[in-house]
């Protein structure tokens, strides 16, 4: 669902105030976190979806690492996860449900959580997901509302595998764009997030659904700043330009672009950068915002991340591509 569709169906929902809830869904956060004692907070997420790649361990790994990865984008540790499947048994052999769980544990465990159980239902199309709990400090979060102007936006992984796992999809992937797709996309956001807290920062969101510039826009709102991106700085997985051009834009591209028209200002960007801009991501990078004095450090912690931009005071419209 895109975002313009969410924020209608939320609005309908009334608001129970509770001091105990530090972050809920009026922010768009990553995930929901809950305040158990003066050191410890609860942080609570969940996330599934149909395959996007063909191997279906690959697909529990990549599956996994996108639900832990909520977690990690509010600073937290991941303690907790339970299996979501929707599993068409009349047309699959139960091996492939049984390497996908086997992926996802896999992920888990090398986060450092356990698999502790799950729910499975009969569907006519194959979902996989993960509810995951975590803890947090809850002096020391990350969330959408901690954006200062000055602050550098540093992106931990390129953008684009909503793009390529179209075009493979439709057999039009090679294998080289697709292993450097999913190494990237089944590397856990854990090291980034750590690597956040080191160096102060209180701000950070995981680029997932949204695409980065939906994804950033939450940041904008939640913060009361504006932000400048850097368009030149971006970085894109190698082949999905050629796969832009080739006529991979998603839908959900399509949906993420309705709902930013009226808060991105665009200088010289092409039709192609947008749709790359939009593209929903799966698994994608943490994008945080560190002090300027910090971001040498943070990028000699987190291999091949990358500043993209900047915090600036509130403008007209959310973002400004440059």
């Amino acid at each position: 669902m895109g975002p313009g569709d969410l924020s209608r169906a939320l609005a309908a929902l009334p608001v129970k105030k509770d001091p105990r809830l530090l972050v809920g869904s009026e922010t768009f956060d990553d995930a929901g976190v809950f305040l158990v004692s003066d050191d410890i907070a609860l942080v609570q997420t969940v996330d599934f979806f149909a395959p996007i790649v063909d191997d279906p361990f690959d697909f529990g790994q990549v599956a996994a690492a996108n639900a832990l990865s909520d977690v990690y984008a509010m600073g937290g540790q991941p303690l907790t996860a339970l299996n979501i499947v929707a599993f068409p048994t009349s047309q699959l052999p139960l091996d492939v449900l049984s390497a996908i769980l086997a992926g996802g544990q896999e992920k888990v465990h090398e986060a450092g959580a356990l698999v502790v159980g799950g729910h499975t239902v009969i569907d006519n199309e194959l979902k996989y997901g993960l509810a995951v709990t975590g803890r947090a400090h809850p002096k020391f979060l990350l969330t959408n509302a901690g954006a200062k102007a000055g602050d550098q936006i540093v992106l931990t992984k390129p953008i684009g595998n909503g793009i390529l796992a179209t075009a493979g999809k439709r057999g039009q992937l090679g294998p080289d764009a697709e292993r450097v797709m999913l190494e990237a996309m089944k590397t856990l956001n854990g090291g980034a997030s750590r690597a956040a807290l080191a160096v102060g920062s209180r701000c950070a969101t995981d680029i997932t659904g949204f695409g980065l510039l939906g994804h950033l826009s939450h940041i904008a709102r939640a913060s009361n700043v504006s932000l400048r991106l850097n368009l030149a700085a971006v970085p894109i997985l190698p082949g999905v330009r050629q796969a832009v051009r080739a006529g991979f834009v998603t839908d959900g591209a399509k949906r993420n672009a309705e709902y930013l028209k009226d808060l991105v200002r665009w200088s010289n960007a092409s039709e192609e950068d947008r749709a790359i801009l939009t593209d929903p991501q799966t698994s994608g990078g943490l994008a945080v915002c560190v002090k300027p004095e910090q971001a040498t450090t943070f990028l000699s912690r987190v291999a091949g991340s990358t500043i993209i931009g900047e915090v600036i005071d509130r403008g007209e419209v959310a973002i400004e591509v440059q």
